[in-house]
């Protein structure tokens, strides 16, 4: 994979990360019900989201940190999952909600490219 698609990732995960902090109230919307401690989880994401991108800057933790943002991939599609299918996010095109799921397949296989 090109360095740019690398720094492309990077800037991904390191925003999406920040924006956890920024808007955490949308992502505690979208945590299931039964995930406990919302507030905590959206932060630890976040937190792992920044850690984990900047970590692919560098040679010796591309691989380490890519396998730990395909985890963290499975680990919030639940949340994905609720939105597509709870009736509380109606707000959002069905499209939307939906083309998160597969998009999810997506990330993990763009991350998977630096283990």
């Amino acid at each position: 994979m090109t360095n740019l698609s690398l720094y492309v990732q990077v800037f991904i995960y390191v925003a999406s990360g920040i924006n956890h902090f920024w808007n955490a109230k949308v992502y505690q919307t979208i945590m299931p019900p039964y995930i406990p401690a919302p507030g905590l989880m959206v932060s630890l994401s976040g937190i792992a989201e920044i850690g984990l991108g900047i970590g692919l800057l560098f040679p010796a933790t591309r691989s380490l940190s890519a396998w730990g943002l395909i985890l963290l991939l499975i680990a919030v599609f639940p949340a994905n999952v609720y939105m597509a299918t709870s009736n509380r996010f109606a707000r959002f095109p069905a499209w939307l909600r939906w083309a998160r799921l597969p998009l999810q397949a997506v990330l993990i296989w763009w991350a998977y490219q630096y283990t």
